[in-house]
């Protein structure tokens, strides 16, 4: 399948480890752009060997995680503390039109590749940089992981339910937001670069992108005082429809939000005298009488299963969804026909790509695995020697 491409013809150095840096160059290099990994002439990028539920995968420097957002690129293993390996990497960096790192400061600053000094030298580059906490503050030095970085925002305090305490979510949300987020501001960089005709400097902060990630539960506290409160799974709409309900097989999440969406519901659960009765006709009711309305739609939900209800519920214009597991929603039609999973014709991994299409089209698919630690410098060194005089 013909994929979008408008990233072609776009040089990436990709100077990143673990999950969010490799992600935002993967996604860049899914709209057509190429993307060398710069690795240790060592070990490599640690996620090569842990993450994932495959053992032996890790042990060989392949772990899922690392094939997750590794499709595409090519590596080449330099050592950055002697004198040839960051001659090679700015060579690379004379040629690229993106670096993307994710490296606190500090480390920037002992390898000669702080953001003043790269401005300086290749003043065509766009610098995309992903740390934990930013730039400037007292922790602009302090490494962050996902996990961590949801226990700073206040996104694990706002999850779970007051009995269970705060929660993680059950995937890596600020690993992967970050990385979005990374790539929105490495498009906006080359627009500009565009008409100016210079590079920038992109200081991408996973705590903002949590916080982001909570905007209106941010405005609400800022203008309230309230702060947040563990509410499980019901909707932050704080609708008495909004929320998960056990149906006799399964679960169903709705939506209940709007008049519409109330009268609709009505009408699917066979129950229209909710809409004459003076204790749920009206919002401002609905919500005093919450706790009877909430037991009123369980004992019709509770008649059907899940799979039952979902598309008389959604046919009815109720938003619902019945709760899945990940191997039911990737085996779903809807996922199937956007094409959204791609599987390598070499390898037959099968791995996401991106959540969006441009006039139609999908992203570009990876023409290539992901590749072994170093498995491409004498290829890129020959290139390097062949190439033109520097750009900068």
């Amino acid at each position: 399948m013909t994929g979008t491409e408008p990233f072609k013809d776009l040089l990436v150095v990709d100077f990143t480890h673990v999950l969010a840096g490799p992600a935002c160059s993967y996604y860049l290099g899914l709209l057509g752009a190429r993307v060398i990994k710069i690795e240790s002439a060592t070990k490599g990028d640690a996620i090569r060997h842990r993450g994932g539920t495959d053992a032996d995968g890790a042990a060989q420097g392949m772990s899922t995680s690392y094939l997750t957002q590794g499709g595409g690129k090519s590596s080449i293993a330099l050592d950055l503390d002697s004198r040839e390996g960051g001659d090679i990497f700015h060579r690379l960096l004379a040629r690229a039109d993106v670096l993307v790192e994710n490296h606190v400061p500090g480390t920037m600053r002992q390898l000669g590749l702080d953001e003043a000094s790269l401005a300086e030298r290749h003043p065509h580059l766009i610098h995309c940089a992903m740390t934990g906490y930013g730039r400037g503050g007292p922790q602009e030095n302090t490494s962050a992981y996902d996990v961590n970085i949801q226990a700073a925002c206040g996104l694990m305090e706002a999850t779970g339910t007051a009995e269970s305490g705060p929660v993680r979510t059950g995937a890596p949300v600020l690993d992967y937001a970050t990385a979005l987020a990374a790539g929105f501001a490495v498009s906006a960089a080359l627009y500009e670069r565009a008409k100016t005709g210079r590079g920038s400097f992109i200081d991408v902060s996973m705590l903002e992108t949590g916080l982001s990630l909570m905007s209106s539960t941010v405005t609400d506290y800022l203008k309230t005082g309230n702060a947040p409160k563990r509410r499980g799974n019901l909707a932050n709409s704080r609708s008495p429809g909004a929320g998960s309900f056990a149906c006799s097989d399964g679960v169903i999440s709705l939506g209940v939000n709007e008049e519409s969406h109330f009268r609709n519901l009505a009408a699917a659960l066979g129950r229209d005298d909710w809409l004459t009765d003076p204790r749920f006709a009206e919002r401002p009711a609905r919500k005093v009488h919450a706790e009877a309305l909430v037991t009123e739609i369980e004992a019709v939900l509770a008649t059907r299963s899940a799979a039952e209800w979902e598309p008389v519920l959604q046919q009815a214009g109720v938003p619902a969804a019945r709760l899945r597991t990940l191997p039911e929603c990737l085996a779903s039609a809807q996922v199937r026909d956007r094409h959204y999973i791609h599987t390598d014709p070499e390898t037959g991994l099968a791995t996401p790509t991106l959540p969006f299409r441009l006039n139609g089209a999908a992203a570009h698919r990876p023409d290539r695995p992901a590749p072994r630690h170093g498995a491409d410098t004498d290829d890129i060194l020959r290139w390097l020697a062949d190439a033109p005089e520097d750009r900068a």
